[in-house]
């Protein structure tokens, strides 16, 4: 009873989280939870000032930096089985091949991964992961999400977590051990963001800016750092059923108002190159990937 108990609160749990999956840009998410998220926002911080940050500190300090980029081949190669299994559900079949040619290289002559040896042959590092394959056929993101002590995520991203448990090889290794190394992957992943503090704290709302750049990282790997202009805007549209004055809108649409700015943009005509490089990756955003924590 205890178990058919489970699988139908795991199954009225799915069919909420994926009923809240709606495509929505990363500049006006939904975020009905925004109250309750901020409060763990809150939480985070506080556990993140007095306890992770110490310590990732102190690891950055004692660690020289050949033994912190070995621990990070080492995790990122445990985990890549993931992006291999992605890769497949999402019709990707030369990458998937390329990937797992990586991970045996890597696992193999690069002494389990912590000599990144597959990377100067070719063979670069890819991500993929359940929830960027969910958005690649069709899922939409959903609600924004606070974790307690795990950060932001999604309807689409939190789905995308529980089925990525099945495909890594940590789930081969006994408790203890997996503990140690989510330990050290937390402590590894928080050390290479503490550059990234400052620019967070310079910020006139963090949680925004966080939700911001999350939601952001997360549509330009969904589809491959080219997401669609249009993205969201049905969800716009279908606001607009409700009523109001949406004359701004028309006016966006229709081009009745000054909107040349926009046809630069749209051209490529005048001052947008940062824009391009975002758009295509043509610049080093690396520190994005830090800062989302999706190394």
């Amino acid at each position: 009873m205890i178990a058919a108990l489970s699988r139908t609160l795991a199954a009225s749990l799915l069919v909420a989280l994926v009923g809240g999956c709606a495509h929505t840009p990363a500049y006006e998410p939904a975020d009905p939870l925004e109250p309750l998220n901020r409060g763990i926002y809150s939480f985070n911080r506080t556990a993140d000032r007095y306890v992770l940050r110490p310590v990732a500190k102190g690891y950055d300090t004692v660690t020289p930096a050949p033994v912190q980029a070995g621990i990070g081949n080492f995790l990122s190669n445990l985990g890549y089985p993931v992006t291999i299994v992605n890769a497949l559900l999402q019709g990707k079949f030369l990458q998937a091949g390329r990937d797992t040619g990586r991970f045996l290289i890597n696992t193999t002559a690069g002494l389990v991964g912590f000599i990144d040896v597959a990377t100067p042959v070719g063979l670069r590092q890819n991500d993929e992961d359940f929830g960027q394959t969910l958005g690649y056929w069709g899922v939409g993101q959903g609600w924004y999400i606070m974790l307690p002590l795990l950060g932001p995520s999604t309807n689409r991203d939190l789905l995308g977590r529980g089925a990525d448990s099945f495909s890594t090889p940590e789930r081969l290794l006994d408790t203890d051990a997996q503990l140690v190394i989510t330990g050290v992957g937390a402590v590894h992943t928080r050390a290479r963001l503490l550059s990234a503090d400052r620019l967070l704290e310079q910020q006139v709302d963090e949680y925004v800016a966080l939700r911001t750049i999350y939601l952001e990282r997360r549509l330009n790997k969904v589809y491959d750092g080219v997401p669609p202009l249009d993205y969201g805007e049905q969800a716009y549209d279908e606001a607009d059923d409700g009523g109001g004055d949406d004359s701004w809108r028309d006016d966006y649409e229709t081009g009745g108002d000054d909107d040349s700015w926009r046809d630069d943009y749209e051209t490529g005509g005048d001052g947008d190159s940062w824009r391009d490089d975002y758009e295509t990756g043509d610049d080093d955003d690396s520190w994005r990937d830090d800062y989302t924590g999706e190394s």
